[in-house]
């Protein structure tokens, strides 16, 4: 039987030598040998920029023996933004806007005092400039406890998602999930941060209790795995420009 994509738990050999880019009506495709990649789903693979193809080309040409699809974060970014964002963007926008609702950039600690200050320090200028350049009105709390943002907060935030295209939907939206802030996608979204500043923000809290207590190996190898899906977004959103 030919191994293929649709063979779950099964990793399709590398069956290509040459990777190339070319430039059609639409977009730029990312061939194999001259063929079209394709999706799981059978979609060819069209890329709205040259440097993110070249980005999604990177990662084909890297696979050696086997593909690891897992590993291409890339294009299985691009793969979503295809086919599986059109569908649905109203519901991936109220995603986002739900995630903003309990965005963890408005839950300040109330203890220890060097948390709270570092959080102050590093978290404040963001919402504030969210604030200013984007009309994002979040208000803040210590501890724990859910506090409400307001309707038209979250209401701005939906209508600032579905301004994107489908790329950038699909790396805001991930980005909201991995950070845990919609504040925070939309800051490297727009160049604010970095993925590496976008990442360090969103784990002040961990990071601050590991200076206390140290890091154990599995949350060593966590934190490397996510920082590196936060500089792949990074990539991401400077590759569409």
């Amino acid at each position: 039987m030919k191994k293929g994509f649709h063979e779950p738990g099964d990793k399709p050999r590398r069956f290509y030598k040459d990777v190339s880019v070319v430039a059609e009506p639409g977009g730029f495709q990312v061939r194999l040998d001259g063929r079209n990649v394709r999706s799981p789903k059978g979609g060819v693979l069209v890329l709205p920029t040259q440097a993110l193809a070249d980005l999604v080309a990177a990662e084909w040409t890297a696979q050696i023996d086997v593909i690891e699809l897992a590993e291409m974060h890339v294009t299985r970014l691009a793969f979503t933004a295809l086919e599986a964002i059109p569908p649905a963007r109203d519901g991936v926008a109220q995603q986002v806007a739900d995630f903003a609702g309990s965005d963890l950039l408005c839950y300040h600690a109330e203890e220890p005092e060097a948390l709270a200050a570092r959080q102050l320090e590093h978290w404040g200028p963001v919402l504030d400039r969210a604030d200013r350049e984007l009309e994002l009105v979040f208000l803040r709390t210590m501890g724990i406890l859910h506090r409400a943002q307001p309707g038209e907060t979250l209401e701005r935030v939906k209508a600032l998602a579905l301004e994107l295209d489908d790329f950038a939907l699909a790396g805001l939206a991930f980005g909201t999930s991995l950070f845990g802030s919609a504040v925070l996608a939309f800051a490297l979204q727009r160049g604010w941060l970095n993925g590496e500043q976008a990442y360090e923000l969103s784990r002040l809290d961990e990071a601050y209790q590991q200076e206390k207590w140290g890091i154990d190996e599995e949350a060593a190898e966590r934190t490397a795995r996510l920082f590196e899906e936060a500089k792949m977004l990074d990539r991401w959103f400077r590759a569409l420009g």
